[in-house]
């Protein structure tokens, strides 16, 4: 059976190889998603190591929080927008999950995880969700689960209006395109404890700032935010 499994596993490495999703090299044993190279130059923000990094300072005086950081750099053309989009409109949900494990690992080391209680990922509209697949920002917050053992909720707050992307739209517009587009649906899931605010992006921090201030009707929530990417 073993042999058989094996001869399986070779015929598909050789018809379909898994390759690298920032450089399309085939990947070597030990290697997934990104081959060794390609994730060694994302560039990483260490953020997390740092008090009033430019994430917090995007929040500050917005809504009180505890922590705030990305993990790495994004910028146009550069290997965590290739690896985004292949999360987001190329079927690679599992992809997520990797990142969420791979940062997941380096924050609870460096002690930005210890206060939270529970993660909660930015919700997709059910219709946007439907046609993805998956909400993205949920399969990264379980890889985060995975690697911290900290609990995901996914129920507590939804998204309710179906709002245009934010790609083209100038910082007031966003601002303006994301008013009203949550509600905390059951609030006592959050009720004093420590929310992680997990997305996959910042730019303006319009969509997190709208998402933060709806987690914070529940009583006694506090928040922080993670996301995987900031382009500020």
């Amino acid at each position: 059976m073993k042999i058989a499994k094996n001869i399986f596993s070779g015929l598909l490495d050789l018809f379909f190889p898994s390759v690298c999703v920032a450089c399309s090299r085939k990947l070597v044993e030990g290697e997934a998603f990104l081959c060794l190279e390609c994730l060694a130059g994302l560039p990483k923000t260490n953020f997390c190591h740092q008090p009033q990094n430019p994430v917090e300072q995007i929040f500050a005086g917005r809504f009180p929080f505890l922590n705030a950081a990305s993990f790495f750099h994004f910028s146009k053309g550069g290997g965590l927008q290739q690896i985004l989009h292949e999360l987001k409109y190329k079927d690679n949900g599992p992809i997520g999950i990797w990142l969420g494990e791979l940062c997941g690992n380096e924050l609870k080391k460096s002690g930005f995880m210890k206060p939270i209680d529970v993660i909660v990922p930015v919700p997709l509209h059910p219709k946007r969700q439907r046609k993805r697949g998956y909400n993205q920002c949920l399969r990264i917050a379980k890889g985060l689960s995975h690697a911290t053992g900290i609990d995901v909720c996914d129920d507590a707050v939804k998204r309710v209006i179906d709002n245009k992307s934010q790609t083209k739209k100038s910082r007031l517009a966003r601002f303006e395109n994301v008013s009203g587009i949550f509600h905390l649906e059951h609030p006592t899931l959050l009720e004093n404890r420590h929310v992680l605010l997990v997305d996959d992006l910042i730019t303006t921090g319009a969509t997190m700032d709208e998402c933060a201030r709806t987690v914070l009707r529940a009583e006694g929530a506090r928040i922080s935010i993670f996301a995987i990417g900031s382009a500020l």
